[in-house]
């Protein structure tokens, strides 16, 4: 996109649609970031793999969600446009051409370059006229043993119509040609594939010859799937899946019962309105006419695959392969010097806040502090918000050994965190029979903000001690998303976390908090009160500086601000992970505004926001991206770090070492696209990832 001066000078407002990337584009251009990974040879061989599996994993949840959401406002008449002035049309139009070059972009990185890499370290995936005559026989044997019993091949007649294929499943449309036992003719059939079978299955070393030979599933069942239908001759045979839409539509204000209204829903995810259909290259086009016949999808719905339909199924490869050389080396998290030194989690927060930078600090500090809440006489109360926590968690097991010690116990949890609402289902169940108070947040706003709060009672007074964070309570997520966490026993924070959990629990107006600013209330507020306090500076001819750090940058009030405080003159730094609907380098609009995106061997997930505010500068570290959803609809905090030497610490290590990276960055451009940083052959070489790792490591 080229915008000229004589083009701003007839625009009479920052609205002009030109001056916003489209949302779900820049989306889709994160993933053209992820699918680059794979490309990159300094990255070890099996983690490009997984760089594959990554971004087709990305592209599912962006149909799932974001395409369905469109097709429905299309479906219903929604038209109304965006900043960027696009029409629902225009976008599914765009959003197609895009995705397409994407999806081919997957297999022929997979098929062309690592496939014929993984050959060359005896790593195989064999096809099925590579099979040797012991293969085939083993090959055989498994479909007969494991496949054959639990198959049901469905011919497709006025009897039998096309069956309910569930979201993401592996499928198979076969070609027939002949009479069925009851002297019927059958054309068509449809196989479903075992949904707990393995989609890679390693063969034995003895028939092998190799330690690590795969085969696919589809691969085995393709071979075989003639002995489904005896009697007639199978003339084609080609898998399929279908995505389909999966947002969960739960009427908060109608629901008596939202655990019950969301437990409802689950059961219609499987089978929502279809979205895309993936086929084998090779399928015949009348086959594929009549598949997209059944459900009404369009040509630029439909995506050629040239390989496996569901590429995420090969991120058990990795697991499978016991090669180090061709993963990333393991490391071990550090600890603060001061948490190792102290007798206990509450000792070593009294002597001053302490700031977790996972996953290159241990998360295991966070879970010792509640183990030691559980089992501490004097702690009366822990009160806790769940988002994600993951499958027998240890947070949550602390929480029940509290409750079951006659602790006040109380869990704010998020039924409604995208995928994850089936297992929160079952923490809110368990946590209830253990005698926890389970709450879940607020009708129409989800609780989103990461905090624990724990009540201590130390020499006759009660003591309040927190936990604040950038991302989720899941052990495992800490060792491959990069988050800070916040423990303080700040009087004002934590009463002000103290007054957002009652918030949560009571339903009375919010009170006006001391530090910390919380959505829906007064994030957008004071997040433009700070940017436009920096263009006061600028303006009494002092420097203005912002340096700010997230997943995501959408919401339009909060860009008008970015790019008048670049019009006053501030120096603006935006290190944004994913989505970035704001434009840099438009002439007289965004030219001190610069945006760089880090993708690497973890994925960035801390929020930090840096303002120079002259010779006073404030960091504050939040939940929330700057997009809609997390300022006006959901219930998230930003919290400042107080501590000067803390301050500085994360000015280096959170924002300034990204600002450096020369390796793994991507510089944002006008038209939305990006580009790989370069560097001279002089320069040193700088990741900021890897360079954390050397820092804090034990």
């Amino acid at each position: 996109m080229n915008i000229s001066r004589s083009d701003i000078a007839g625009m009479r407002s920052l609205n002009y649609p030109k001056y916003y990337v489209n949302r779900e584009l820049s989306l889709l251009e994160f993933n053209r970031r992820v699918i680059q990974q794979a490309r990159n040879e300094k990255f070890p061989l099996l983690e490009r793999l997984r760089f594959v599996c990554i971004a087709s994993s990305n592209l599912d949840e962006f149909f799932e969600i974001r395409v369905a959401g469109l097709q429905q406002r299309r479906k219903y008449g929604q038209f109304r446009r965006g900043p960027d002035g696009l029409s629902v049309e225009e976008q599914l139009e765009q959003i197609a051409q895009v995705s397409h070059e994407l999806v081919n972009e997957q297999y022929e990185i997979l098929n062309d370059i690592l496939i014929p890499a993984l050959r060359d370290r005896d790593i195989y995936f064999l096809k099925r006229d590579e099979w040797t005559p012991d293969q085939q026989t083993w090959v055989q044997r498994y479909f007969r043993d494991e496949l054959l019993p639990i198959l049901n091949p469905i011919g497709l007649d006025p009897a039998h119509p096309f069956p309910p294929v569930t979201n993401k499943s592996l499928n198979f449309i076969v070609s027939l040609k002949g009479k069925d036992a009851f002297g019927r003719n059958v054309e068509l059939a449809v196989v479903q594939a075992p949904r707990a079978s393995p989609r890679v299955i390693q063969l034995p070393m003895d028939i092998s010859g190799h330690e690590f030979d795969f085969v696919l599933l589809s691969s085995v069942i393709h071979a075989h799937v003639d002995e489904l239908f005896a009697g007639m001759e199978v003339q084609g045979c080609h898998q399929f899946r279908f995505t389909r839409d999966s947002d969960l539509l739960v009427d908060e204000e109608e629901a008596t019962d939202l655990l019950l209204a969301v437990e409802g829903e689950l059961s219609t995810r499987r089978f929502g309105d279809t979205v895309r259909l993936e086929i084998a290259e090779d399928c015949p086009n009348d086959v594929v006419d009549y598949l997209r016949g059944q459900f009404d999808l369009a040509e630029n719905d439909v995506y050629l695959c040239s390989g496996p339909v569901n590429l995420m199924r090969l991120n058990q490869v990795p697991d499978l392969v016991d090669l180090s050389d061709l993963k990333f080396p393991s490391f071990s998290p550090g600890v603060p010097k001061r948490i190792k030194a102290a007798t206990d989690m509450f000792e070593a927060i009294r002597d001053g806040d302490l700031i977790l930078h996972h996953p290159y600090q241990s998360f295991v500090p966070v879970l010792d502090l509640l183990r030691q809440a559980a089992i501490d006489p004097n702690v009366i109360s822990i009160r806790q918000t769940l988002y994600r926590t993951g499958q027998d968690s240890p947070v949550v097991k602390a929480l029940i050994d509290a409750s079951n010690r006659g602790k006040e116990v109380m869990v704010a949890i998020e039924l409604r965190a995208r995928f994850d609402e089936a297992e929160n289902i079952e923490l809110a169940q368990a946590l209830t029979e253990a005698g926890v108070q389970v709450v879940f947040g607020l009708v129409g706003y989800k609780t989103h903000a990461k905090m624990v709060l724990i009540i201590r009672r130390e020499d006759n007074e009660l003591k309040r001690y927190a936990h604040l964070g950038t991302g989720n309570y899941h052990p495992r997520t800490t060792r491959q998303y990069t988050d800070c966490g916040l423990l303080t026993c700040n009087p004002e924070i934590t009463e002000d976390v103290l007054m957002v959990f009652k918030q949560l629990t009571s339903k009375g107006h919010p009170h006006a908090l001391q530090r910390v600013f919380q959505s829906p209330f007064a994030f957008f507020d004071r997040l433009v009160a700070l940017i436009y306090r920096e263009i006061e500076h600028v303006r009494d001819g002092r420097e203005g500086r912002l340096i700010a750090k997230m997943n995501s940058l959408e919401e339009p009030g909060v860009i008008r601000a970015l790019y008048r405080a670049s019009q006053a003159g501030v120096e603006i730094d935006l290190i944004v992970r994913g989505i970035c609907c704001l434009r840099p380098g438009i002439p007289g609009v965004s030219e001190n505004i610069r945006v760089r995106s880090i993708v690497g061997r973890f994925l960035e997930h801390t929020r930090i926001f840096y303002f120079q505010n002259h010779d006073q500068p404030e960091i504050f570290m939040s939940s929330a991206d700057w997009m809609t959803r997390n300022i006006f609809n959901r219930v998230e905090l930003a919290f400042p770090i107080i501590d000067e030497k803390l301050l500085q610490t994360i000015l280096r290590d959170g924002l300034e070492i990204y600002l450096k990276d020369n390796v793994q960055a991507w510089l944002m451009q006008t038209n939305g696209s990006y580009v790989s940083a370069e560097r001279s052959p002089e320069d040193t070489q700088v990741s900021a990832q890897e360079t954390l790792l050397r820092l804090m490591k034990l």
